[in-house]
């Protein structure tokens, strides 16, 4: 009997050790799976010289499963080349900026609507044409607005102009992340932040509005506010895809709001066809106002001054 108790003895701690070894180290859902490893009794040294090979497997599938186009926000395989250049073009970019910003001289009009927009308890879905992003980056600066901004290599280094300029962003563009963006950009205005949209960018068509606001505001029930800034003297970069509007130092610059485009919250498609309608026609409007306002007469200046500054749209 005491031979048959000691061979019961050795059984049930061979079965303690062997299950000793069943190692679990939880990562994310898939890789715990990975890394859960039957080993049988080994040394010491043996167990610390074993890697888990299951687990490295584990990751590079889960890196190279496919991700819905509209929620990938993956920063792309830049060459080191091309990801050495983001800080340097980056802190070009804000230092012309810097140095340009403060000798401009800004006429603001339609200002109200937005007022308006703040009174309600609401927060504004800016949307305004890629061409004029340097002139709007420095006049809005610091109010922690949400910009859509796309993951690419030129989005790479605009996230870091417009963050050091006192904006946030959501990652995403429409190719690429788009409906991820948008959530999140729904949260911040949850959180009483303001949200905006180069309109046709990250690449065109030039003044091809996206239907990103119009599907915000449906969703939060926060205003589309469509805006454009004309400058006196100004530099157009006709060989950039956006048209890209550079003012020269010292140049007066007028900026014109329209009346803000609100969605319901039960539109149908062909409701948001036609606010998407809405908000290019308003888009045009506006550019061609502002984009020829310094060769306009006095009369038809005054006379979009009262247009624009009205108390009720």
């Amino acid at each position: 009997m005491q031979a048959a108790g000691t061979a019961a003895r050795r059984q049930h701690s061979n079965e303690l050790d062997e299950d000793r070894h069943s190692v679990i180290l939880p990562v994310t859902e898939a890789e715990s799976l990975a890394y859960t490893i039957r080993r049988r009794p080994c040394s010491r040294t043996q167990r610390m010289m074993t890697t888990p090979d299951a687990a490295v497997q584990a990751r590079k599938k889960s890196e190279q499963e496919p991700v819905n186009v509209h929620y990938d926000i993956r920063l792309p395989d830049l060459p080191w080349s091309r990801r050495i250049q983001i800080p340097i073009i980056a802190a070009a970019v804000y230092s012309v900026i810097r140095m340009l910003g403060p000798t401009l001289r800004y006429e603001v009009l339609g200002w109200q609507h937005a007022e308006r927009v703040y009174a309600a308890k609401k927060q504004c879905i800016w949307a305004f044409w890629h061409r004029v992003i340097i002139p709007i980056v420095w006049w809005y600066r610091n109010h922690g607005v949400v910009v859509m901004n796309t993951t690419a290599f030129d989005g790479q280094w605009t996230r870091k102009v417009i963050e050091w300029l006192g904006f946030g962003t959501a990652q995403g563009s429409s190719s690429r992340g788009g409906l991820r963006g948008l959530a999140v950009m729904a949260r911040r205005l949850e959180e009483g932040l303001d949200c905006a949209f180069t309109i046709d960018g990250p690449r065109g068509p030039r003044y091809v509005a996206k239907p990103g606001p119009v599907m915000l505001a449906r969703k939060t029930g926060c205003p589309i506010m469509v805006f454009h800034i004309g400058v006196e003297r100004g530099k157009t970069f006709e060989k950039t895809w956006d048209h890209f509007l550079m003012p020269r130092p010292f140049s007066r610059t007028a900026i014109l709001f329209a009346p803000p485009i609100y969605v319901p919250a039960n539109a149908t498609a062909e409701a948001m066809e036609a606010k998407h309608a809405e908000m290019q026609k308003e888009l045009e409007r506006v550019r061609d106002i502002a984009e020829s306002w310094f060769s306009l007469s006095d009369e038809a200046r005054t006379k979009h001054r009262a247009e624009f500054n009205r108390s009720n749209p």
